[in-house]
């Protein structure tokens, strides 16, 4: 397994727009090979002291956090979908008004060292 997770703030009025957003591209992903993908969406992320959710992303005020992962079979499953996503002419499509601010994000690629509850 191979996950790819990320964080960003959505302003709080724009979660269906997201909701939508996420549920097309993510299509997308389970064709490429994805195995699951998971969106959440802010209940209860507390403010640190030092570093939280919040700072990471820089959210204003009326923003929430959504935190996103995708589970890939393998890294080359997923090094595959990356090269699929450069010619498909889906990302080139308009998709409109992104509901969140991309230079935001904080996002990465993770290889397991521990799992329960997977196969």
């Amino acid at each position: 397994m191979y996950v790819q997770g990320f964080v960003i703030a959505v302003p709080e009025g724009k979660q269906q727009a997201y909701l939508e957003l996420a549920r097309k591209t993510g299509a997308k992903f389970a064709e490429y090979g994805a195995t699951e993908i998971v969106e959440t969406w802010e209940d209860d992320v507390a403010d640190g002291e030092q570093t939280d959710f919040r700072k990471a992303v820089k959210a204003k005020d009326g923003e929430k956090i959504v935190f996103s992962w995708m589970a890939w079979p393998d890294k080359a499953t997923c090094d595959a979908a990356k090269a699929k996503i450069e010619d498909d002419p889906f990302w080139s499509e308009d998709f409109g008004e992104m509901p969140f601010d991309g230079k935001r994000m904080i996002y990465g690629g993770f290889a397991p060292i521990f799992t329960i509850g997977r196969d």
